[in-house]
């Protein structure tokens, strides 16, 4: 039947441009994995994935099990990696959907030998990504608590350390200096590896801001020093959304992030649309009071679909190319915009949210600075009601 006209066009062959050219930046010696966790940031995992895999990507990163078996449905013959590893009972699936799991805790470990003896699998043949706590305390092993997961890696263990990660979570701050402490913590627990005679294969550091930064060179450098092969993640940026970089943005990364090109476009249609009369209320509590006569749009679109109640008097949407004012709250499942300056609005006129239109654009950032949040944030609070449609 006729949906709800309230829906989000994925463009994929942005996404795989994008992915493409970022191929370009990480040098010929770096393996890209594209991250499709959170529902492709909110874009879709189904049609995501099977995209950036048309673009080259061998390697695709999810935040958990159930993430990983869907994109094990669309992606048979992808390399995932779970990155919040397998929570207790969940080793079989990853042994059943040949998933690699990052794994930290002694627990995990537990877990995932069980499925893999109970699997029948032989030695070293479940690999698994160990990470690294390099300083931002939330997950990884660090220098106190390495030994005990280190020591698990044995002949007879089903599991294989594959790859050692970690996360550099300050690479869009430009001065460099938390970045370069977090990777002499990884040279130093890589030396811990030799000293343990235990070698991986991938040296699994860096998500967006790093790619964008330029960190791609010290990385591969450093995978270089230890025989292993560098592997970056690019998340955002896949989207066609550069990080911003504090205090100041390189001339290189204002360059990329020209060449990166939006994948995704929210987008509602005009309800109806009715004149009011100077001193008439609008929306609930009466937070907007007409000064004179107006005429108004009524969206079908609200917060339930993701649209933050904050936006209300305070953001605007695009309506025949222009910018058309919210009035009064955004309710739960619509939402009013000024069109008394556009003329000829009717119903079933389309409605930009995020996206452009004509010669304006709204963007993620664009409703972050107002939200007070994140472009992440963002995408992935678009509601799954909110279908997403392949253009």
């Amino acid at each position: 039947m006729p949906m709800r006209p309230c829906w989000v066009e994925i463009r994929t062959r942005s996404l795989e441009e994008n992915y493409r050219y970022l191929v370009s930046l990480a040098t010929p010696d770096a393996e890209l994995l594209a991250i499709v966790k959170a529902n492709a940031y909110g874009h879709s995992l189904e049609i995501c994935a099977p995209a950036a895999v048309r673009a080259g990507a061998k390697w695709l990163g999810v935040a958990c099990v159930e993430e990983a078996v869907a994109a094990r449905a669309v992606c048979p013959e992808a390399r995932i990696l779970v990155i919040g590893s397998a929570f207790p009972g969940q080793g079989a699936e990853v042994v059943a959907n040949g998933l690699t799991p990052a794994v930290w805790e002694t627990w995990q470990l537990d877990e995932l030998e069980a499925a893999a003896r109970a699997a029948g699998l032989r030695a070293g043949s479940l690999p698994v990504h160990m990470e690294l706590d390099t300083g931002m305390s939330r997950q990884g092993v660090d220098e106190d608590t390495i030994g005990p997961v280190l020591a698990r890696f044995t002949p007879e263990s089903p599991l294989k350390l594959e790859g050692v990660m970690t996360h550099l979570y300050a690479a869009d701050e430009t001065d460099g200096r938390v970045t370069k402490e977090q990777l002499a913590r990884v040279e130093k627990a890589l030396q811990r590896l030799e000293g343990a005679g235990l070698y991986a294969e991938w040296l699994n550091v860096g998500s967006s801001a790093a790619l964008m930064a330029g960190e791609t060179h010290s990385i591969v450098e450093m995978a270089a020093r230890h025989g292993m092969k560098a592997m970056i993640r690019p998340g955002l940026v896949l989207y066609g959304l550069a990080p911003r970089f504090e205090p100041d943005e390189p001339a290189s990364v204002a360059a990329a992030r020209a060449r990166l090109q939006p994948v995704l476009s929210w987008k509602t249609r005009v309800a109806g649309v009715r004149s009011i009369s100077a001193g008439t209320t609008v929306g609930y509590n009466g937070t907007f009071v007409a000064t004179e006569p107006m005429r108004l749009a009524l969206l079908s679109v609200g917060y339930a679909d993701g649209l933050d109640r904050k936006l209300g008097n305070h953001f605007s949407l695009l309506v025949g190319g222009q910018r058309a004012p919210l009035v009064g709250r955004v309710s739960m499942d619509q939402s009013v915009v000024d069109v008394t300056d556009i003329p000829g609005v009717k119903a079933g006129d389309d409605v930009v949210i995020l996206g452009t239109q004509g010669n304006e654009t709204v963007s993620a950032f664009d409703h972050a600075d107002v939200e007070g949040t994140i472009p992440w944030e963002v995408f992935t609070r678009i509601g799954q009601r909110v279908r997403r449609i392949e253009v």
